[in-house]
This record gives C-alpha cells, sequence and structure tokens, in this order.
C-alpha cells in the first residue's frame, strides 16, 4: 500500500438521502457520477495513486466503480474497501449485496476496521479514511449525517476536500 500523501478518500450518501433514491439512471445521478470521475481523474492527475472507499450503499459503490473502471486506464492506482464492520451490507436487497460482494472482490485490499457491528463502527470507519488520506472527494447534500461528519473530521485534520454537490 502506498503511503498518506497519495491517497484519497471517498464520502458521498447513502440512497435514502439522494433526490433520486436507488434509480441510477435518474440524469442527476449520471451527472454525478460524471463529476466523481472527473474528481477521480483530476485526483491522478495530481499524484493520488490509492483510493479508499468505505462501501456503504449509495455513493460509495459508485466511487469504487469508478475506481475500478479507471484502473484500466491507469493501472498504477489501488482501492482499498474500508469496511466497518462484516455484517455492513447483511440487510441490503439482495441485488446490492451481489454488486457489494463484486466490487469487494475487485479491490486490491481491504480492511475490516471492527470485527462486530457497533453504533459507532461508520464513524470508526471514517475516521481510518480520512487519518490514511491527504484529499477527501465528498458527494454531498448538506444533510446531517455520517457524510457531513466525514467532511468536518477532514477539516479538523487538515486534509485537503473536493466538494461535489448533490443537485436536487
Amino acid at each position: 500500500m502506498r503511503g498518506r500523501q497519495s491517497a484519497c478518500s471517498f464520502t458521498g450518501h447513502r440512497p435514502a438521502k439522494l433526490p433520486w433514491g436507488n434509480d441510477e439512471q435518474d440524469p442527476r445521478c449520471l451527472a454525478l457520477k460524471r463529476r466523481i470521475r472527473d474528481a477521480v481523474e483530476s485526483a491522478i492527475a495530481e499524484g493520488m495513486e490509492h483510493f479508499i472507499c468505505g462501501m456503504a450503499d449509495g455513493c460509495d459503490l459508485y466511487f469504487a466503480e469508478i475506481v475500478l473502471a479507471l484502473k484500466e486506464q491507469y493501472p498504477h492506482i489501488t482501492l482499498e474497501a474500508a469496511i466497518p464492520c462484516p455484517t455492513q451490507a447483511d440487510a441490503w436487497p439482495e441485488a446490492q449485496r451481489m454488486r457489494y460482494r463484486a466490487l469487494l472482490a475487485r479491490c486490491d485490499y481491504e480492511t475490516l476496521v471492527q470485527q462486530n457491528y457497533t453504533p459507532n463502527c461508520m464513524q470508526r470507519r471514517n475516521r481510518y479514511m480520512v487519518d490514511h488520506s491527504s484529499l477527501l472527494i465528498a458527494a454531498h447534500s448538506g444533510l446531517p449525517g455520517g457524510t457531513r461528519y466525514t467532511i468536518a473530521y477532514a477539516m479538523r485534520s487538515g486534509i485537503g476536500i473536493v466538494d461535489i454537490p448533490i443537485d436536487e
């Protein structure tokens, strides 16, 4: 694994906080995915080689898919799955669990933050990602929750933040 200086993590909302929910064909979702891809390509141009994803449903999975697609063009980049606990995807619909497992299988690294679910395991995962990065790409609408917490933690940590607003 590469050092923090060449590492970039990602935070973004789950479908419940996205105006289009699970409809990934919505033009706003497609536009967001393009903006995430542009941000990742800019990060690569700035020297980022290692990308860390929290693997939550929604924007995290978009990010993971984008990084994996870009590996064809930039074979030197790596993707790390930062998993908060082993049961992260257990309650998801079957199609999303299959997507999650397929993405995990393609990651270069997996980091399990803790062995069991606790109410703060997602925050621990988010702090892990920020603590191991020099850049955070954040897709958010400003709503309270884990994404806003992660952005605030990154600001306190002094790492760079690329803000990608989510259009209503």
